[in-house]
């Protein structure tokens, strides 16, 4: 973006590059003009990320909220605008998937759009199908627009795309590199039949591909209404100004760390081919004192395990963006545009399974192995600001797939559901309980909606009592779900964590409750092998899936929580007196 003059009193320092790509002086803007600008680039997000919800057709989208929107720099590709209700995951990586686009954009036009799911370029896991528009104002290409949506299917070996067996990542579906699925406008019909040939349920996908290109149509005419009203030359000084000073804020809250070296650790509980966890180690430096200018964070997780057969396996968008996350969880004031991670150095994880390169596979890298690095990030924070951590929270995305074919409906489906669990006691007070990711705002989808588009029947779902881990401040409590088939046969994957061993807690707090999984065939109970990761199970009608979530970690020691508030979780179930007795002693008597 563009700034054309310079203030008498601002600053020689560059700040931003224009689309010519030299560095530009620091144009002065006025604050309530910034504050305006600033909030109106949110709302073209926002009325993205709203056009987007409200015409998907599948639940995960429209229902459980699995996508996002934002604006990026049309030269760089960077972070200027999310929106408040995009998932903080795509934070990082839909930056770094613009910015592959960029690279790959040959003679681009107005009303061209990209599609592209390729986890090696800038991506998560094939699911998460991402959409990149060129923006052009007054006849110049003037930044991009990109959505990511999280489709129930995208081919490979199992319905939904959650193959807990994957050994490379052709198995997990059809990937794409960045085509032009859009050419002024008009759809590449030959592209859309390639992507339609290879996935399910394909007839029901044509209406989230024109969501996702209805929402960046929405964005294109909010964003040149803005630029009408303010001009481009006082909009990019807005984008300028907006990045310095977030970085300044990130300083600001990373100049209150001690200068020093804090390790954490996490483990994911198996790749889902080798039953052996998986470690995440995470040293993080901070440096530069107490100096708004200076002060820094760097991550090293050159200490994890090597790369792994099965799905697991992290591609370095994902890992960083990871990182992102897991200090704006610390830092909730912190704004989010690229300025915000300027103070973040994360040192390359080669020859670990966070650097995931082709043929590796992906699939658990987004919903799984993101949440164990913002869980070893706290781990590590946790020594250095004691006093601003938490216990760890549930730490899956719950990712269960049920794929098969209606007889009543006459008609294939595959559903996806993810599920909430317990967030981490802290030192305010206990976790809240069915709280959704670590990496996001998603949610569960209604489960009337889930039984009214499927053949399914929730008997039960209901809080996983007993799970929230003992503390001072005990953790929130996960969920317990039971859904049975009531037609036709199916299969049934999973990808989840925590089934080992519960999220931690903090300060002598206990660790929360584990994650189970059980099939229960004609009376028979099968669990996972690797407990929380499996593929392929085939049910007939009548049987069940019974799924329990994690509960968070608990704050501090459990000797020091009140009676009154044991006997309050006592006289709300939430604990049997056994469980109670074994978890706060004596002030369960």
């Amino acid at each position: 973006m563009t700034t054309r003059t310079k203030s008498r009193k601002a600053k020689s320092k560059p700040v931003a590059k224009p689309r010519g790509g030299k560095p530009l002086g620091r144009r002065a803007i006025d604050p309530v003009t910034l504050v305006v600008i600033q909030n109106g680039l949110i709302q073209v997000c926002n009325e993205m990320d709203l056009a987007f919800v409200r015409s998907a057709f599948s639940p995960v989208i429209s229902e459980a909220l699995d996508r996002s929107d934002g604006i990026y720099h049309g030269i760089t590709g960077e972070l200027i605008a999310q929106g408040d209700l995009g998932l903080p995951v795509f934070v990082g990586t839909m930056q770094f998937g613009t910015m592959e686009v960029i690279k790959r954009a040959k003679d681009v036009k107005p009303g061209d759009m990209y599609i592209v799911n390729d986890p090696y370029l800038g991506g998560t896991h094939l699911m998460d199908v991402r959409f990149v528009k060129p923006f052009f104002y007054k006849g110049k290409l003037y930044c991009w627009l990109a959505n990511t949506g999280h489709w129930p299917d995208t081919g490979g070996m199992v319905p939904g795309g959650f193959s807990a067996n994957a050994t490379e990542v052709e198995q997990e579906g059809l990937r794409l590199p960045p085509v032009k699925l859009f050419k002024q406008g008009v759809m590449d019909e030959e592209i859309l039949g390639i992507i339609l040939s290879n996935i399910r349920i394909a007839d029901q996908r044509i209406g989230d591909i024109k969501a996702q290109a209805a929402a960046l149509a929405t964005g294109q005419a909010r964003l040149a209404a803005l630029l009408d009203r303010y001009g481009d030359a006082t909009v990019d000084a807005a984008v300028a100004e907006l990045k310095r000073r977030a970085a300044r804020q990130m300083r600001e809250k990373i100049a209150t760390i001690p200068d020093g070296t804090y390790d954490g650790e996490a483990f994911v509980d198996s790749d889902g081919v080798v039953d052996e966890p998986l470690r995440i180690a995470m040293r993080i430096t901070k440096t530069g004192g107490t100096d708004t200018e200076r002060a820094a964070l760097a991550f090293d997780m050159s200490g994890s395990s090597p790369p792994c057969k099965g799905p697991m396996n992290s591609v370095i968008a994902t890992t960083r963006s990871s990182i992102y996350l897991a200090v704006k969880h610390v830092f909730p004031e912190a704004a989010i545009n690229a300025g915000t991670f300027e103070p973040l150095h994360i040192v390359d994880p080669e020859g670990t399974f966070l650097y995931a390169r082709y043929p590796r596979p992906v699939s658990g890298c987004a919903a799984e192995v993101s949440q164990r690095i913002a869980e070893a990030v706290f781990a590590a924070l946790g020594k250095a600001i004691p006093g601003q951590l938490f216990g760890a929270p549930a730490g899956t995305s719950g990712n269960l797939g049920v794929g098969g074919f209606d007889p009543l409906k006459n008609r294939a489906y595959v559903m996806y559901v993810i599920s909430g669990g317990g967030y981490g006691g802290s030192p305010s007070g206990d976790g809240i309980s069915n709280g959704c990711s670590t990496i996001g705002i998603s949610k569960t989808t209604p489960i009337e909606i889930m039984e009214q588009l499927y053949p399914v029947l929730f008997e039960e779902y209901s809080l996983h009592e007993g799970s929230g881990g003992a503390g001072e401040h005990r953790g929130g409590f996960g969920v317990n779900y039971r859904i049975r088939l009531r037609r036709g046969d199916a299969r049934v994957s999973m990808v989840m964590d925590h089934g080992r061993a519960g999220p931690p807690g903090a300060q002598g707090g206990a660790a929360g409750g584990t994650n189970t999984v059980a099939i229960i065939r004609k009376g028979v109970t099968y669990v996972p092998p690797h407990l929380s990761k499996d593929q392929d199970i085939a049910i007939e009608a009548g049987d069940v899936i019974a799924v329990s979530t994690p509960g968070g970690g608990g704050f501090g020691p459990a000797s020091a929580r009140p009676r009154e508030a044991v006997a309050r979780d006592l006289a709300l179930g939430y604990y049997s007196a056994d469980e109670a007795r074994a978890a706060f002693g004596a002030a369960a008597s």
